[in-house]
């Protein structure tokens, strides 16, 4: 009999990877999204159909903050793991919404555990929170393991920390199998386009394609352990099975600079970034967070876990996925413009 698993967050960049390999792996997947105006399905378009044709995967309208609407949910698809992605995940953005971002972050994760107890009651499930580096914030040692200090600095990172330990305080109170993933920076051609890496390569395709002149951007110095979130999915998935729950670092064990990360791509653009990159004070955090460096010994040895994808990699996925953009973009401008001067 095949698994079923839910995936809060599923329409964004973790959430579409994860469902992929899921249903790769042969489990029903329910997806829990916001009710709104518009789709934002685009990130699992490929993998979703008309649901009331035959498919493994299904979607449900709700909110993290809605704690008994999501407990409704649960207990009537009943699945044996639940993987709680969904957030207001921007650090600089949690600045300037604070609660809101407490809200689907922290209250959001507590919301998602009590469900998963009262299904406990029923039957077996297991529970992933996906808990974040920035917990580490200014850090306490070098490289951060399981074991380090969290210091956060930020209302995304605090609440982060909150949700955190109430998923160890679940697991300890009701044994409960919960555990948490502490992932660090992993990006891909689907992360958002106000993250700095996808800020980043979208401007830069953009530039070349004459479609852009500037990029601005806050501090290039801030140095990060960045992944490719499909590689780090599999290590979610790994977490879930092992005989107990436990937490585990998730990361490449490497750190470079914003800057780094800028001449990787504009490089490979034959662009230099110094002629189009300015610096923007609002851009800056109220608190910087200066290094991010995860140790993946556990995950390595527990979990028989690697990254598999290196920065340089990494910056070619993105750049030949945004360049393509960039050409359509560019095409559909010039379309645009000699129809308007053939109206003319």
């Amino acid at each position: 009999m095949s698994k079923s698993a839910l995936i809060t967050g599923i329409t964004g960049q973790d959430g579409s990877y994860l469902a992929e390999l899921l249903l790769d792996k042969g489990y029903k997947v329910h997806g829990l999204v916001r009710r709104s105006s518009t789709f934002s399905t685009e990130r699992i378009e490929h993998i979703y159909c008309d649901p009331h044709e035959k498919s493994e995967l299904r979607l449900h309208y709700g909110d993290l903050t809605d704690g008994q609407a999501l407990t409704n949910l649960v207990l009537e698809i009943e699945p044996d793991e639940i993987y709680n992605l969904g957030a207001q995940s921007h650090v600089r953005v949690s600045f300037d919404q604070p609660v809101y971002t407490l809200q689907t972050v922290g209250v959001g994760a507590l919301n998602v555990l009590e469900a998963a107890r009262l299904l406990h009651a029923r039957k077996p499930v297991r529970v992933y929170q996906a808990s974040s580096s920035e917990m580490y914030g200014d850090v306490m040692e070098t490289p951060q393991r399981e074991t380090t200090p969290f210091n956060p600095q930020s209302p995304y990172a605090c609440a982060k920390v909150y949700a955190f330990h109430q998923t160890i305080n679940y697991r300890e109170s009701y044994d409960m199998y919960a555990c948490n993933g502490i992932l660090f920076n992993h990006e891909s051609e689907r992360r958002g386009e106000t993250f700095v890496t996808r800020k980043i390569t979208r401007a830069a395709t953009r530039i070349k394609m004459g479609l852009q002149k500037k990029l601005y951007l806050g501090n290039l110095d801030a140095k990060r352990d960045w992944g490719y979130a499909k590689d780090y999915v599999k290590a979610m998935w790994a977490i879930l099975q092992q005989d107990k729950p436990d937490d585990y670092v998730i990361a490449t064990g490497e750190t470079q600079t914003v800057r780094a990360f800028l001449e990787l791509v504009f490089g490979q653009l034959d662009l230099d970034w110094q002629q189009y990159v300015e610096i923007d004070p609002r851009y800056f955090r109220p608190a910087e967070v200066e290094l991010l460096l995860g140790d993946p010994t556990k995950a390595k040895e527990k979990l028989g876990w690697t990254a598999e994808t290196d920065l340089r990699e990494l910056a070619r996925i993105m750049v030949d996925h945004d360049l393509d953009l960039a050409k359509r973009e560019a095409h559909a401008a010039s379309f645009a413009g000699s129809d308007s001067s053939q109206k003319d």
